[in-house]
């Protein structure tokens, strides 16, 4: 029972014994009194009718008229008159009339009072006495009006204090319902303050809390810096800043298997030539200082654009890769302007060789880096900053127009030429977790479903992303139906700008509300990052219909996200590029073990993704996550 019925149900209990003894005192007191009055009014109509009598010089005649007369006007029980002897020589009784009072109260309260007795006389001699008893129904009948009163006044007086009383007690509980949505959200992994209540009491209870959710809250700020801190020492270079090689090759390798992503991209390579001479030359901290200064005008690029990658391969190697197509040739020419104008100032020297692939994103990396060495060892022959490029790429771009692309992607979804290809999530015991289900579809009626990666950019850029994924929802939920297993679609974060999608999304659950409970809808990292407000209003849309919310591609962004913690999440699954190779490397399980930590303080369920080998996965469950999808995973749900 809680606090509230607990201290309603005393109040009540008190309300009642105080009303049932006001009642009881009341009644009593009522009864007394008329018990009195009535004792009165029997001594005196005995002794006036016995004065009366004594009047009528002893003539019975008279004196029974008149004792008649007495007993027709006074509401009496009984007269009774005898003589001195003790013989009676008129009596008259009549019944008790009831006058509507129950027969349980009469018994309950009786009214018992002694009869009024008098002497006749005639002169100096006694001529007998006279017993006068009244009915004491008209008492009871006031009584019973009496209690009636009382308990009409008692009654709307209880009801009106149990009506302050109940205001009394909202006004109680509603400091206390903040403290427990306090606690809940932090549960829930927010950290929400409260006002401070005017009850002394709860107030001290309020600050408590308050001052118990700052502390953690500053807890969780104190690990996003740590791990912003760890991060930059286990993926960066400490002079530069960039990724280090493993950690951009990482990097490089989960952005080619993406599903969103241009069609084509660009990457650049650079080296500064005879390093070594350099050294000898200049001496270490002024070569020193012009990586530092290459470094800077690399970085330019992913600061501004979000996508892009930029890394130290090794001393005198750089890589940019550029999230877009048709701009590595432009960028590569400007950046090669902004080297020959700031090198010189370090010294005149200095030499950088630069190469500029564009090649389609669905290219292995192997073949990305083939080209790009092979463009840079041309670039090495040149002086300066010198540049080369290959465009052969090029004649691969396929040669529809917008129009034709946007006219087969709607086809395709309204012939529902479109399916599901689902990849396990399992866990550490190897049972599965839940499908992820990123959406297939096929543009020619014969033709072969293609992966998200080779439709989904054109259908950014003809902005069918949401239909897209309204599709993969309604999919999700036909399949949830038919096996009742979890499904989790992906949803392109460009889909929470259509005002539409939100309402279309709940107007499928509210069709098959059941497959709802079992719905995941995921996210990459930079809708937490660029559409924040958006992902919070589809968390507090859909998650009170049991529509689970996740962030996929998660790297060490998320610490860059100022309220997280209000994300309204589910779950988390960290990219590929920050748990491949974590068997290997301590500094990177250390990393993944803080992101663990940090986001099971917000509640969160944590995944690993891309996962290739054992090793890894075994070094990934060490860390305590939740569940692991990618090759391995498959490999172990198709085992025997």
């Amino acid at each position: 029972m809680s606090l509230m019925r607990q201290v309603a149900l005393l109040l009540l209990t008190v309300l009642v014994l105080a009303l049932g003894a006001s009642v009881a005192v009341s009644v009593d007191a009522v009864r007394q009194t008329l018990q009195t009055q009535l004792q009165i009014k029997n001594s005196d109509n005995a002794a006036a009718l016995a004065l009366a009598m004594s009047q009528q010089k002893g003539d019975e005649s008279l004196m029974s008229l008149l004792v008649s007369a007495q007993f027709d006007t006074g509401y009496y029980q009984s007269l009774r008159w005898k003589r001195a002897d003790g013989r009676t020589v008129f009596e008259r009784v009549s019944a008790e009339p009831l006058d509507g009072v129950p027969a349980w109260f009469v018994r309950a309260l009786p009214i018992e009072v002694e009869p009024g007795v008098a002497q006749v006389s005639n002169g100096w001699s006694a001529l007998g006495s006279v017993e006068v008893r009244s009915h004491t129904s008209y008492a009871h009948a006031a009584l019973w009006e009496s209690v009636w009163k009382t308990v009409a006044w008692l009654v709307a007086l209880s009801v009106l204090t149990g009506g302050l009383a109940f205001w009394a007690l909202r006004f109680i509980r509603r400091p206390l319902d903040a403290a427990v949505r306090q606690a809940q959200a932090l549960v829930q992994g927010e950290f929400v303050h409260v006002d401070e209540p005017a009850v002394p009491e709860l107030a001290r209870l309020t600050r408590a809390l308050n001052t118990m959710v700052a502390k953690i809250q500053a807890m969780f700020e104190a690990q996003k810096e740590q791990l912003t801190v760890l991060q930059a020492q286990v993926h960066c270079d400490s002079l530069t800043g960039l990724s280090l090689r493993k950690h951009f090759l990482a990097e490089f390798s989960s952005a080619l298997s993406r599903d969103e992503g241009p069609l084509h991209a660009g990457l650049i390579l650079l080296r500064l030539r005879d390093l070594q001479g350099l050294n000898q030359r200049l001496g270490h901290a002024q070569v020193d200082q012009v990586i530092q200064a290459l470094a800077k005008f690399l970085k330019t690029y992913p600061d501004r654009v979000r996508g892009c990658l930029a890394g130290r391969l090794n001393g005198a190697d750089f890589a940019l890769w550029l999230h877009a197509p048709d701009v590595v040739r432009d960028t590569a020419a400007a950046l090669a302007d902004m080297l020959r104008s700031g090198l010189p100032h370090l010294d005149a020297g200095v030499s950088v060789a630069m190469a500029a692939v564009d090649l389609p994103r669905a290219s292995l990396m192997s073949q990305w880096f083939g080209e790009a060495d092979a463009v840079l060892a041309h670039a090495e022959t040149g002086q300066g900053v010198s540049l080369a490029f290959m465009g052969a790429a090029q004649l691969e771009r396929p040669v529809q127009g917008e129009r034709i692309w946007r006219s087969q992607i709607k086809e395709a979804l309204q012939a529902g030429r479109a399916r599901l290809h689902p990849f396990p999530v399992i866990d550490k015991a190897g049972q599965l977790l839940h499908w992820e289900c990123p959406l297939q579809l096929q543009l020619l009626p014969q033709g072969e479903y293609l992966q998200a990666a080779q439709w989904l950019p054109l259908a950014l850029r003809s902005r069918l992303s949401a239909e897209a994924d309204l599709k993969a929802v309604q999919l999700a939920l036909e399949g949830i139906n038919e096996d009742g297993q979890v499904r989790c679609v992906n949803v392109a974060p460009s889909s929470l700008e259509d005002g539409a999608f939100m309402p279309r999304v709940r107007d499928l659950i509210f069709q098959t509300p059941q497959a709802a409970r079992k719905l995941g809808l995921e996210l990459a990292e930079v809708a937490a990052l660029q559409h924040f407000d958006a992902l919070h209003e589809l968390g507090r849309q859909l998650r009170p219909l049991g529509v689970q919310l996740g962030l996929e591609h998660a790297s060490a962004g998320l610490t860059k996200v100022d309220r997280l913690f209000q994300a309204g999440l589910d779950y988390v699954k960290l990219d590929a590029s920050v748990v491949s190779g974590v068997s290997g490397d301590a500094g990177r399980a250390a990393f993944v073990r803080g992101m663990v930590i940090m986001l099971r303080s917000l509640a969160l369920r944590v995944y690993a993704e891309g996962v290739q080998d054992g090793l890894d996965a075994q070094a990934l469950w060490d860390c305590e996550v939740d569940g692991i999808t990618g090759p391995w995973a498959t490999s172990e749900m198709i085992k025997p």
